[in-house]
């Protein structure tokens, strides 16, 4: 499967996540009054976690313009690094969040509130559920369709606000129904920034990868091996080498042929290679060939 072309990526990424900029702007309006009014830490922090998708938000419209900017002499490969680079910074960012709100919690464990956490707060959490759960589906099928890291990143921050207002719904509930239990509260926000932390790890983790030159899995170098090796003319290849781009490998192998046939044959059996590896993927971006003598 081909790439999706820059500008059309370009659109679709942001198109998907000014979406997004407006729902979070609206949900996080919405968690803050309810946890005020229900006074519910659990939810104030869940509030806290919509915000943080902003600053996400942000960060995708903005590098999505330098991303998909096209080669040029000072970066031959292209500027698909920066959509890595990106994705991390949203990593850290998750994870900042989830240790403010998990200190939080955990210093105040032992105050009483002020007030008896009542069922109003319950309306933050039930809204965002819904509405981000539908935003998340919505968000990683375009970034899988455009291949972008860093939205399917975002994707899952999406994601995460939804399933972290299940614990502050449950945490309220509790709350609610037995006022000298509102520690209950506490331990939500305490549970709600322990996943925060594990989707940042997941986000981070792949992309940080790619910044130190990461190259494919056991099983995709196999596959790409398998694919040249139906190639006509190819009799052996080895030195298979990949680093990833932007969600893409770029693939630099050598392949054996015979010694005897001419460089204009040699070049033609490449370039089937080539097309043979963008085509039939694992998401292959660009590839190298370089031919030896089969001996």
């Amino acid at each position: 499967m081909n790439p999706v072309p820059s500008r059309e990526r370009m659109r679709q990424t942001r198109e998907i996540t000014w979406i997004g900029v407006f729902i979070n702007l609206g949900l996080a309006a919405v968690k803050f009054a309810a946890g005020i009014l229900g006074s519910s830490q659990a939810v104030i922090a869940d509030a806290v976690h919509s915000l943080s998708d902003l600053g996400t938000d942000f960060a995708v419209i903005l590098g999505v313009r330098y991303w998909s900017a096209p080669p040029d002499e000072d970066h031959p490969y292209g500027h698909l690094r920066i959509e890595a680079l990106i994705t991390v910074l949203i990593g850290l960012a998750l994870a900042g969040v989830a240790l403010g709100l998990g200190y939080k919690a955990l210093t105040t464990i032992r105050m009483p509130h002020p007030r008896p956490t009542s069922w109003i707060a319950l309306i933050g959490p039930a809204v965002s559920i819904v509405l981000k759960e539908g935003l998340y589906r919505r968000t990683i099928r375009v970034g899988k369709q455009v291949r972008s890291q860093a939205l399917v990143a975002n994707a899952w921050h999406h994601r995460s606000d939804a399933l972290s207002s299940l614990p502050a719904l449950i945490a309220v509930s509790v709350a609610a129904v037995h006022p000298a239990w509102s520690f209950f509260d506490h331990a939500g926000a305490v549970l709600i920034s322990l996943f925060i932390l594990k989707v940042a790890w997941d986000i981070v983790r792949p992309s940080i990868s790619e910044l130190t030159d990461g190259g494919a899995s056991k099983e995709d170098r196999e596959r790409i091996r398998g694919h040249v090796l139906g190639v006509p003319g190819v009799k052996e290849a080895h030195k298979i080498r990949t680093r990833q781009f932007g969600g893409n490998l770029s693939v630099d192998l050598h392949i054996l042929v015979d010694p005897e046939m001419s460089v204009r044959k040699g070049h033609a059996i490449s370039e089937e290679v080539k097309r043979v590896l963008i085509r039939n993927g694992p998401d292959i971006l660009d590839v190298v060939v370089h031919l030896e003598p089969f001996e």
